[in-house]
């Protein structure tokens, strides 16, 4: 297929069938490419051409499924023969695999419900056979569609793409990084350092402690998520237009839940009430809240790794990080912490799209939310971005922290809030009056404490044990 060098075409409004296959004669340059969307696709794409954003692969993934199972469901419903089952279900297939992805061209931006994206799959699959056949063995609404609304099967597509992304890519890079801080804590056991809160000097904490943190607020994130993913597992097929199963057999939607269940390998089932499942979003938000406290809690502990390694040597200074590639174009042998602010930068981006999500959870007006094809364009770029940056953080940074133990030790000596161990001895206000003077005068706290007459040399000796505070 030859490609069209120009890319600021438009396509002309006439679609015709060539030798069993969807031909489109761009305006500006004619060019023949190979699709198979129908008359609706079509439509869509002239009448929809707002921005860049395109429905995500892994959403019309997850519509293959859909697809396929409802096929499977209806045959064994005898709604459709067995012929029509297998030739439904093979070009499933195919979509499922990506061989097709260059027929799932439309825009994000599109009506409320997504039904042109239905649409979509429903003209991909039915042409495809009819091209192959040479005859018309399908009909994309009558047979492709059949039993199904774009209000059901949209909102199922959201929930099957939602728990495939998160539990088969983004819970297992997250497993990884929380393994990488467990080896770090081992391998960081019994350094001491200073603690800071509010940016300030604060009592000892071990490096490993500190670790500790990071794998634990990356632990409690995935048991967040997991437990969220109970109500995404919920699917609305077999609700149809409003949620009454209008056209929906009995027993539809609880075969096609059994089929997706085998297709992906995930436990589906049908939702209990089809009017909430069908105006609703709330699972969706919900599960989006949970990988937002993900996003805050990676951009902390970004932030942390950031400011430690800090210098090399006007800054913090008490971890050092790779140096994956120069940092300046202006000043020689600068190292930035990239993963770090890329981190960050994709935590942002997460918790922007919460907001997004929270407003298109919004529009469920009356039987139908109208705002589904943002919904999910968001939710999925939020489980990419975490699953990659995650992925890029724990191989290209976290892997390679080391501790600079001399500057560790160098700060936690110098550090005035060891004055704390004090305190029992010669009471609070003594302690912050050392504190002050050691400070003031450019002292150590021991010279502080004789010269006030608060401890003897030997006295301060015996209670001043950094050590004994973590």
């Amino acid at each position: 297929m030859k490609k069209n060098d120009n890319p600021d075409f438009t396509f002309n409004k006439e679609a015709e069938i060539k030798k069993n296959k969807n031909y489109i004669e761009y305006e500006k340059k004619i060019d023949i490419q190979n699709v198979y969307w129908g008359t609706q696709t079509q439509k869509s794409l002239d009448n929809f051409r707002i921005g860049s954003e395109k429905m995500p692969v892994e959403f019309i993934k997850a519509y293959s499924h859909i697809k396929k199972a409802a096929a499977i469901a209806n045959f064994k419903l005898g709604l459709i023969d067995e012929f029509k089952c297998k030739c439904i279900s093979d070009v499933c297939d195919d979509i499922a695999s990506g061989k097709l992805n260059d027929n799932f061209p439309l825009s994000v931006w599109q009506t409320g419900s997504g039904t042109q994206t239905n649409m979509n799959l429903n003209e991909v699959i039915s042409i495809i056979v009819n091209s192959k056949e040479g005859k018309n063995i399908l009909h994309p609404n009558d047979d492709v569609n059949k039993s199904q609304s774009s209000n059901d099967t949209f909102p199922t597509a959201m929930h099957i793409a939602a728990v495939l992304e998160i539990e088969d890519h983004l819970i297992l890079k997250l497993e990884h990084l929380i393994k990488t801080f467990k080896k770090l804590e081992k391998e960081n056991a019994g350094i001491i350092k200073s603690g800071r809160t509010h940016l300030q000097d604060a009592t000892p904490i071990l490096f490993s402690q500190e670790i500790s943190g990071w794998r634990s607020s990356l632990e409690r994130d995935k048991q967040l998520i997991n437990s969220s993913l109970k109500y995404l597992k919920e699917i609305a097929l077999g609700g149809t237009a409003v949620g009454t199963g209008v056209n929906s057999p009995k027993f539809f939607d609880k075969i096609v839940a059994q089929e997706l269940s085998k297709l992906t390998g995930k436990t589906f089932v049908p939702s209990k009430n089809k009017f909430h499942s069908l105006t609703s979003k709330d699972e969706i938000v919900f599960t989006h809240s949970a990988l937002k406290a993900l996003a805050c809690d990676l951009f902390k502990i970004a932030n942390d790794i950031r400011w430690l390694s800090s210098g090399p040597r006007c800054g913090i200074g008490e971890i050092t990080i790779p140096a994956n590639e120069p940092g300046s174009s202006i000043m020689p042998g600068k190292v930035n912490p990239t993963q770090c602010e890329a981190v960050c930068m994709t935590s942002i981006q997460v918790m922007a799209n919460d907001t997004a999500i929270g407003f298109a959870a919004t529009q469920g007006n009356f039987e139908l939310n109208v705002c589904m094809p943002v919904i999910i364009y968001n939710f999925l770029q939020s489980v990419r971005l975490l699953t990659d940056s995650i992925d890029s953080f724990d191989r290209n940074c976290c892997t390679g922290i080391k501790a600079n133990k001399e500057k560790m030790n160098s700060n936690l000596h110098n550090s005035l809030m060891l004055v704390t161990c004090l305190s029992p001895y010669i009471g609070y206000d003594n302690a912050a009056t050392t504190a002050k003077t050691a400070f003031n005068e450019g002292i150590s706290l021991k010279a502080a404490c004789i010269k006030l007459g608060f401890l003897s040399g030997e006295r301060f000796d015996e209670v001043f044990k950094p050590e004994e505070m973590v």
